[in-house]
């Protein structure tokens, strides 16, 4: 089964376009998209790794071969290590990028100075590199303070967490364990996080589950982090 990329667009109207959405403006961690948004993002964390592959390449050939929306991010760590498959997810229209702390850090440790260093040294290397910005930011390990909230809105990202954990790089759970929690979860703007390391031994199988399954079962389709984020998004004409 084929995805058609689903594409939001905003009219300008008189020229003024105020955007209504009932996703809060002021919202400052993002763990899911409008709730009245008939999707879901599948995002997928791309951390470095010792023991594992780094890169879960039949999981990433099947979202492209699929066209399935997705969203990664990287760790600055990890980009250095995989230069030629940052530009093979770059090289995919529908892809979007993140950024993923420069080396896995738990955030909290360290004073808000710090975790900006941490945070930028990957959003600085994709735009360098790659000629690429991005403006998503995951913490590693989904742990952050007041501090790290701070510094990513100083920073200007979008501090992008999840309502739905897959504990795909848990060794315990079966593909069967991991989906019956994440189905009882799945509600519209649902934003799932994964793992496309190679750490999630069942990470690909949940993945076509959820595709050609569960997803399709609930009338939910998938969507980047910034499109859900969009989605159902209205325009009010303001008088010049």
């Amino acid at each position: 089964m084929r995805w058609d990329r689903l594409r939001i667009s905003v009219s300008v109207l008189c020229g003024i376009t105020l955007v209504v959405h009932d996703l809060p403006a002021e919202a400052q961690v993002i763990k899911a998209g409008p709730s009245s948004c008939q999707a879901v993002a599948l995002t997928y964390d791309l951390c470095p790794v010792r023991t594992a592959s780094g890169f879960d390449r039949e999981l990433v050939a099947f979202l492209k071969d699929h066209e399935i929306p997705a969203t990664f991010f990287l760790s600055g760590r990890w980009i250095t290590r995989h230069a030629a498959e940052v530009k093979e997810l770059l090289n995919v229209p529908f892809f979007e990028i993140g950024t993923h702390g420069e080396v896995h850090a738990h955030l909290p440790m360290y004073e808000k100075e710090k975790q900006q260093q941490e945070i930028m040294g990957p959003v600085r290397r994709l735009r360098t590199q790659y000629g690429r910005s991005t403006t998503l930011f995951r913490p590693p390990f989904g742990d952050y303070n007041d501090q790290t909230i701070e510094a990513v809105k100083d920073l200007g990202l979008r501090f992008i967490l999840w309502n739905i954990e897959s504990g795909d790089p848990d060794p315990t759970l079966s593909a069967e364990v991991i989906l019956t929690r994440m189905q009882k979860r799945l509600k519209p703007g649902s934003v799932i996080v994964l793992h496309a390391n190679g750490k999630g031994k069942y990470t690909r199988e949940v993945t076509e589950t959820l595709a050609a399954t569960l997803l399709p079962a609930k009338g939910l389709a998938p969507m980047t982090v910034s499109d859900l984020l969009r989605c159902n998004q209205t325009t009010v004409p303001l008088k010049p």
